[in-house]
């Protein structure tokens, strides 16, 4: 039975270290309750070794949501994916496509994609000890493998070989050395087209396209070219109302476009109630100094916040009073 049928692909946001933790996942599922999220990378060895609870916790308005890992011993993917599971997670990703130096010293990440064997034994691995989907985010090459024929040699043996069926891949290749994380995600070109022909030419597969997709409008034009999903990243961290249409215009969600005062009002109790387990509120507001992005308070909202939240004794009403100071400049705009 192909294990991905339950889960909607249509729309997801991707991982992002240092962005897409617990508390950006449940700001980012007040704007939208049917996109796919996933956590930030986990290594293998954190986990085996780590605060592995810390690691994996995440609260459970936050489904539909999938654990990635980072690591390339099938024995410990194994091991670390069925802690996934246990812990409730959707799905177990693998991350093949993160460029980073570290990364690569712990053969991990992007270098992968020179070794599809090894991929392919770590996705079945894991594919054996879960029941739920196991998946791989990789690039369309890396250095010199960087031709449509690498990327499919790539998929064609990690599919045949680890029975890995769904592929998220970011349009970019990779260069692993001389270039930045940061860099790596802007100088190469994007390539979709090498994305659309792996779908055309796999329709068995379930393929997810990544890779400089700034809006709903574009995601929508990209499902348009027959890919199975789209997953959005910067976007939705740095300008993240533009996820709240999403469940009306990908998932034929009827309710109202929640407004961005709601969504404060809705995330207020959940600062409250982590500011009591001893989460400091920056923690939790410098994932939501883009709400208001576009707007004429938006300066005024992280500013607010910037200035205020880490301060000693800062709890929910600094976001109140944020909230309130551009609601009302917006209110006396509209007025004049």
């Amino acid at each position: 039975m192909n294990q991905q049928t339950t889960i909607d692909r249509r729309l997801s946001v991707a991982p992002m270290m240092d962005w897409t933790d617990r508390h950006d996942r449940f700001f980012l599922r007040l704007l939208t309750k049917r996109t796919l999220l996933y956590t930030e990378m986990v290594t293998t060895g954190a986990l085996l070794h780590g605060p592995r609870e810390r690691l994996l916790a995440f609260d459970r308005a936050e489904h539909p949501v999938a654990l990635q890992l980072g690591g390339c011993d099938p024995a410990e993917l194994a091991e670390a994916a069925a802690m996934g599971e246990t812990a409730g997670y959707d799905e177990i990703n693998l991350n093949v496509g993160c460029p980073s130096d570290r990364v690569q010293n712990g053969r991990f990440g992007a270098c992968l994609m020179a070794e599809p064997t090894v991929v392919a034994a770590g996705v079945a691995a894991m594919r054996q000890a879960v029941k739920i989907p196991v998946t791989v985010k990789c690039r369309i090459g890396i250095d010199q493998m960087d031709d449509y024929g690498d990327l499919r040699a790539f998929v064609d043996i990690v599919s045949q070989e680890g029975g890995a069926d769904c592929f998220i891949v970011h349009a970019r290749k990779a260069w692993l050395k001389g270039l930045s994380p940061k860099e790596n995600r802007e100088v190469p070109p994007l390539i979709y087209g090498s994305v659309y022909r792996l779908k055309q030419e796999r329709p068995d597969l379930i393929v997810v396209i990544n890779g400089g997709i700034q809006s709903l409008e574009e995601a929508s034009a990209h499902l348009d070219e027959g890919v199975d999903g789209v997953m959005i990243g910067r976007s939705a961290y740095q300008n993240p109302y533009i996820m709240a249409a999403a469940d009306r215009a990908f998932f034929g969600g009827q309710a109202a476009v929640p407004e961005r005062r709601e969504i404060v009002a809705q995330l207020l109790p959940y600062i409250e109630r982590q500011m009591t387990r001893g989460v400091p509120l920056k923690s939790i507001t410098r994932h939501i100094l883009g709400l208001y992005n576009g707007l004429p308070g938006a300066r005024v909202w992280r500013r607010v916040l910037s200035e205020e939240a880490h301060k000693p004794g800062a709890g929910p009403e600094v976001v109140s009073r944020a909230c309130e100071q551009v609601e009302e400049l917006l209110a006396r705009k509209a007025a004049a």
